[in-house]
């Protein structure tokens, strides 16, 4: 059963003229009977009753009309939602954020691709980085913007998108915002606020062991602003990437020698086809200008 023999049936069943019928789905009459024949031989019945002066649907002709008339509408439906779907007027794309990556950077990113696609759906999920790698090889998540200190797992591709330094963020008015850079002893003697979710947090106390000493912590927190709101109020101060660190009363300084980069990937699984929505979101952010993204 082929669609444009459902449609020559349905043109047929609305006028009850072989002849009407073809020209109103532009064929020949007789392209339009052979249609209606094959198609009367495949569901195993006539759905025509042919008289000399007009033509009637049969009883079964007047079932068939029914379900093939949704057919041909579901059909229609599809043909539609693939286009919407592979034009990107209409899609979804849910992407997987650390909580350790500031939103402020990515504003500028997402206001433009939006404006490129305004048809996408994006659904930002917020997580750990092993969370939201989990839901990434799940399929709960299309794609996530993560960083590690380590390579990520080969059953993943990752793609850089920028590079941050980490640093020390302390109060507007501590001494250490005289200076230009910091190391990693000079937290030793500070209260230190310990970000649970960082991912760099084993890496950075591993360097800091290295040299002969551990971070104590005075404050631990999984919430990422409470950190940042403990910082302006003195509380303390915390290893934070540098564009992380965007909170009033919040100064940062980069730690040098030796210096910690963090390279902010885009995350997908490498085996999976990614689907058009996935493709324009990956090259929309090859394409942006993160050096001037505030």
């Amino acid at each position: 059963m082929e669609m444009h023999e459902i449609r020559y049936f349905l043109a047929a069943s609305e006028t009850l003229n072989f002849h009407r019928a073809a020209d109103l789905v532009h064929v020949g009459q007789p392209a339009l009977t052979r249609a209606i024949q094959k198609l009367e031989a495949e569901l195993g019945g006539y759905l025509f009753h042919r008289e000399k002066t007009r033509v009637r649907l049969t009883d079964f002709g007047c079932l068939m009309r029914t379900h093939l008339d949704e057919v041909l509408q579901r059909s229609e439906t599809a043909k539609r939602t693939a286009r919407s779907f592979l034009s990107l007027e209409t899609a979804s794309l849910t992407l997987g954020v650390m909580c350790t990556i500031g939103p402020l950077r990515f504003i500028g990113f997402l206001n433009a691709f939006r404006e490129r696609y305004p048809g996408v759906e994006v659904t930002v999920i917020e997580g750990a980085a092993s969370h939201l790698t989990e839901l990434l090889t799940e399929g709960k998540l299309d794609v996530a913007l993560l960083a590690r200190p380590k390579p990520f797992d080969h059953g993943l591709k990752a793609e850089p998108v920028y590079r941050e330094r980490f640093g020390l963020a302390f109060s507007t008015g501590h001494p250490f915002e005289m200076r230009n850079t910091l190391h990693l002893t000079d937290v030793r003697g500070e209260a230190y606020l310990e970000r649970i979710n960082c991912e760099y947090g084993d890496h950075i106390d591993g360097l800091c062991r290295d040299i002969g000493f551990d971070i104590r912590s005075a404050f631990r927190s999984e919430r990422e602003d409470w950190i940042l709101a403990m910082i302006a109020a003195g509380m303390g101060v915390c290893f934070i990437a540098e564009y992380s660190a965007s909170h009033p009363g919040v100064c940062h300084r980069p730690v040098v020698d030796p210096e910690i980069i963090r390279e902010v990937s885009l995350v997908s699984v490498a085996d999976r086809l990614p689907s058009p929505v996935v493709s324009a979101f990956a090259k929309a952010v090859k394409e942006y200008d993160w050096q001037t993204a505030q």
